[in-house]
């Protein structure tokens, strides 16, 4: 029985989702598959390899945003998963912030990060 479960995120840069994994120290993969409970796999976009017999992963929608997908109780076993997808989400936004202001044209521009714990 599947217990995978899915989630709409606003997340739409891949490239900046594999670099936030990899630097909360994840293993990536792209179009990869993902472990559940009783062995069962699933094909998914961007696979982050879990400790323990579970992963999360994410898939691409037409409209370019990704949903996240993870065998929820499966993951319990081993992680916080609130707290897993909060350092994901957090650590996303700000190398998506700091992607945008890279950007041409704001060379010159003020910008003011306020990070709160």
């Amino acid at each position: 029985m599947s217990h995978f479960r899915s989630f709409p995120t606003k997340l739409t840069d891949v490239e900046i989702l594999k670099s936030t994994l990899r630097d909360l120290g994840i293993c990536v993969i792209a179009d990869g598959t993902v472990r559940c409970v009783n062995g069962q796999k699933v094909d998914a976009d961007i696979v982050a390899v879990l400790e323990g017999e579970c992963d999360i992963n994410w898939s691409c929608n037409a409209d370019g945003t990704f949903d996240f997908i993870a065998d929820v109780p499966g993951v319990a076993i081993k992680h916080n998963q609130a707290q897993l997808i909060n350092s994901i989400n957090q650590k996303y936004a700000v190398y998506k912030t700091l992607n945008q202001i890279n950007q041409p044209g704001l060379e010159n521009a003020n910008v003011r990060l306020v990070l709160q714990d």
